[in-house]
């Protein structure tokens, strides 16, 4: 996914935060000049790459990161596991942290693509679609550059192959984004001042 779409975001050069890291497989692929990862969970620092700034940290706290400092921010499958206030507080951070020419991108299931599914997981506690990403950003002073509503398939694990080459393959063909997403790709920029 990094090499074959997200790095077309990612200047080499750039500063990249990946906010609710997790198992780093964003932040651990992507090239870039400095590499920073967030996690509330203190097991971060065992999936960070030698390369990665690991901080135990939640996702509206990034007292360690100063004002326009970071060139990308980088958020996947985390706002359904939060309330609502805490992906806005989690999203003026964001906006705080970027550079006035930064990008954000947020991938995010999108439930009113996957509500049947989105709603099986014990830990999915938000309801979040394309429609109130939109609003969340524009509260956060965010603005919309791309909203992709079906980008990817909620899960590879069903009935259909799938694979690192099936992946690169599905990225290369939008038609099927429309049958197959149920996860929202977002960019939002902050807006001037």
């Amino acid at each position: 996914m990094c090499r074959d779409y997200f790095q077309r975001w990612v200047p080499e050069t750039s500063t990249v935060l990946d906010i609710a890291a997790g198992h780093c497989e964003f932040i651990n692929n992507i090239v870039a000049g400095r590499k920073l990862a967030v996690d509330l969970n203190p097991d971060l620092i065992n999936h960070a790459a030698a390369d990665v700034e690991a901080t135990v940290s939640r996702s509206d706290a990034l007292h360690h990161l100063a004002d326009h400092s970071v060139d990308r921010v980088f958020i996947s499958n985390f706002f359904e596991h939060v309330p609502r206030e805490v992906i806005l507080s989690t999203l003026v951070e964001a906006r705080r942290v970027l550079r006035p020419d930064g990008k954000l991108l947020v991938l995010q299931p999108n439930v009113r693509y996957c509500a049947r599914d989105y709603w099986m997981f014990f830990d999915h506690i938000t309801p979040v679609d394309d429609r109130a990403l939109v609003e969340a950003f524009t509260a956060a002073g965010l603005d919309v550059e791309l909203n992709i509503p079906r980008f990817l398939p909620y899960t590879t694990k069903s009935r259909l192959p799938s694979g690192p080459r099936l992946v690169a393959i599905y990225l290369k063909v939008p038609l099927a984004w429309k049958v197959l997403g149920a996860q929202a790709f977002l960019v939002g920029r902050p807006q001037s001042l």
